[in-house]
């Protein structure tokens, strides 16, 4: 029988895959249908995925996937970045199963990268995050990480994340390789410079500014000798029925700007 967790769990996954994008409907009696289940059953699921912070709902639209704004894809990643290294900071101890999982993971990160599926690349190379959580011994912030890295997942195809899939993978190694060594301290600055870097990545560059810039710049008032030249123009084109002629340079010149 479908459980509300395994729905949840289905649409958390197509998200870090990037197969559901920002906005997308999640209809209830669509979702109902394709896993065989009530639409009690889906709203359980969307409840939860809501509370997760992962979807909202409108009385009028309904469900729906998050379209985090700027600012909030800035605390996404600095939430990221504080849970990240303080995860590493606060362990003592990183076992050899727990590097061999993690080079496990890191196999299959690297033939995703070289092969053509994008939706399992973009999920491992995700769900690293979640398999050093749990490497380290905190299911708890697995979890919790597991949340991050969609709404993260979301906002790098909101905001048109231009990071390389090998650089992240090679930056994922060069994690490793430091708790492999025990050099604890190096594998907290590693991770902190790759959060950096795939921020980094995104355009958030126009979140400043005024909102109404271009809008308040078209409706602005001509300045005064541009509005004289204006009417002067008018004026000319009422008393003799044409417009004066460009000089050549002044034709060359946007002939030159088209092409």
């Amino acid at each position: 029988m479908t459980t509300a967790s395994h729905i949840s769990n289905r649409i958390i996954e197509a998200v870090m895959a990037q197969k559901l994008a920002p906005g997308a409907r999640l209809g209830e009696q669509q979702l109902a249908i394709l896993f065989d289940c009530s639409r009690t059953i889906v709203r359980e699921a969307l409840t939860h995925l809501a509370a997760r912070g992962i979807v909202t709902v409108s009385a009028r639209r309904g469900w729906y996937l998050i379209e985090p704004s700027r600012e909030e894809a800035r605390e996404a990643f600095e939430a990221r970045r504080v849970i990240e290294m303080g995860l590493i900071r606060c362990t003592r101890d990183v076992s050899k199963s727990a590097i061999k999982q993690l080079k496990s993971h890191l196999t299959r990160e690297k033939a995703a990268v070289k092969g053509e599926d994008i939706g399992l690349r973009s999920f491992l190379l995700g769900d690293f995050h979640v398999c050093l959580a749990e490497c380290l011994g905190n299911n708890l912030l697995a979890d919790t990480l597991r949340d991050f890295t969609a709404r993260t997942t979301l906002i790098a195809m909101l905001y048109q994340s231009s990071h390389d899939a090998a650089q992240s993978c090679e930056e994922h190694v060069r994690i490793v390789q430091a708790l492999e060594k025990g050099d604890l301290v190096l594998a907290e600055q590693l991770m902190q410079a790759h959060i950096g870097s795939v921020q980094a990545g995104l355009q958030l560059q126009a979140a400043g500014g005024d909102p109404l810039a271009h809008l308040r710049s078209a409706l602005s008032p001509l300045s005064p000798a541009k509005a004289r030249s204006a009417q002067e123009l008018h004026t000319s084109v009422r008393k003799t029925g044409r417009r004066p002629a460009k000089p050549p340079e002044e034709s060359s010149t946007y002939l030159g700007a088209l092409l």
